[in-house]
């Protein structure tokens, strides 16, 4: 593009952004199967995201460069001949971040005089460049003034493109998640209706996870057959998860809640109490136990000699408890999905201090992903891999619990 072309003038936005919506489903269906069922589910949105992502236009107005001050001529017509009169020129570079495609398209919003600039070139190099020609005998004042001028329109533009971009992103993020869940939805029951088919299938390997549900609530491990075109592994469900926590939750308010009582409690009566309510809203049959404790800390599920679930209940005694109890529970939890949860007893010192170093020593994890779903004061949550494996992942819950030691207490 030459200097002087006109920027937001080459297609419509809208037109552009539709397209790539369209694309969204072809590319979740264009993915491989076995990919798509043994990946987690929320790196595989992460990685459409990525590349479906529009990054809007950011004008670096402070990063202003000037170039040299250059003589040129104007072309004119007076008294019907043509005259070129001397002119003197002001270019400046102006840095942009985003999308150099976005300088081509047109917003849904705009007026039929679109800026002009040049976008491309060897010597602009992620730049935009504006040009001025004026009078000989300019005033650096008004040609600042005019410079401004044509920044400001230009930036007007790029606000009515950016609100279109912003919606685009958006609308990109819900339409990837649903896409890939419902293409998930699909392979798993095509999977099963293969299963039901009773015909001889050849063998395969996903990595599909399936429930462990839950009644009053009871804990049973659901078996494939022999025949099974795939060996999906334990986990446990999402809402018994959620079922479980907030029992531990609950507890933890109540234990709040009488500091007189708790201050007098010591490590194990805490946890030992912990488990009574765990056990009173959960059963389970004899392909696994339930919540009991094995050693000193642990609260957890197990199926098949494996934990599936894991609560880890530890005292605070700086940063390090964190990356101790993390390395801990990665240890023991290996399986696809599973789930994890972190209870803390804030035992001396403030809250909100100790909670802040604690989240930070989480993020500063090696194995860990990204935060999950909650993140308040009553829990935070992380998502970590499995050691040596990035793809299987480990939902951690962090529940602090705030109760003060009796100073006078044993």
């Amino acid at each position: 593009m030459t200097s002087g072309d006109r920027l937001f003038s080459l297609m419509e936005l809208a037109t552009f952004l539709n397209h790539q919506l369209h694309r969204i489903a072809e590319e979740v269906a264009a993915l491989n199967e076995d990919v798509l069922l043994s990946s987690p589910e929320r790196d595989v949105c992460e990685e459409l995201e990525e590349r479906f992502r529009l990054e809007p236009l950011v004008l670096d107005r402070d990063g202003i460069t000037a170039g040299s001050v250059k003589e040129g001529f104007a072309t004119v017509r007076q008294f019907g001949e043509e005259l070129r009169i001397r002119q003197t020129v002001v270019t400046i570079l102006v840095r942009f971040e985003g999308e150099l495609d976005l300088f081509h398209m047109r917003p849904s919003t705009y007026t039929n005089s679109p800026p002009v600039a040049a976008t491309d070139g060897d010597a602009l190099d992620g730049g935009l460049e504006i040009e001025w020609m004026g009078p000989v005998d300019h005033d650096p004042q008004q040609v600042r003034l005019a410079l401004d001028s044509r920044l400001d329109e230009i930036q007007r533009w790029i606000d009515w493109s950016t609100a279109q971009v912003v919606l685009f992103n958006e609308a990109a993020t819900l339409k990837i998640a649903a896409e890939v869940q419902a293409r998930k939805t699909r392979l798993l029951a095509n999977r099963n209706l293969q299963e039901a088919l009773g015909f001889p299938m050849r063998e395969r390997h996903d990595a599909a996870t399936y429930s462990v549900p839950i009644k009053r609530k009871k804990i049973v491990p659901k078996r494939g057959t022999a025949s099974s075109p795939f060996q999906p592994e334990p986990a446990l469900a999402d809402a018994h998860y959620e079922a479980a926590l907030e029992v531990l939750r609950n507890q933890r308010n109540a234990l709040e809640r009488a500091p007189g009582t708790s201050a007098k409690m010591g490590e194990e009566e805490i946890r030992n109490l912990l488990l009574i309510g765990l056990n009173s809203h959960f059963e389970g049959q004899a392909a696994g136990e339930v919540f009991n404790n094995t050693g000193k800390t642990d609260i957890l599920i197990r199926v098949d000699d494996r934990h599936i679930f894991i609560g880890e209940c530890k005292i605070w005694k700086g940063p390090k408890t964190i990356a101790d109890t993390v390395d801990q529970l990665l240890g023991y939890l290996t399986w696809r999905d599973t789930k994890a949860a972190l209870l803390l007893f804030i035992r001396s010192g403030a809250p909100g201090d100790v909670m802040a170093k604690a989240v930070a020593r989480f993020r500063e994890h090696p194995n860990y992903k990204r935060d999950g779903r909650h993140s308040t004061d009553e829990r935070h949550d992380f998502v970590f891999h499995a050691n040596g494996d990035a793809s299987r992942e480990i939902k951690m819950a962090f529940l602090p619990f705030h109760l003060p030691k009796d100073p006078q207490g044993s």
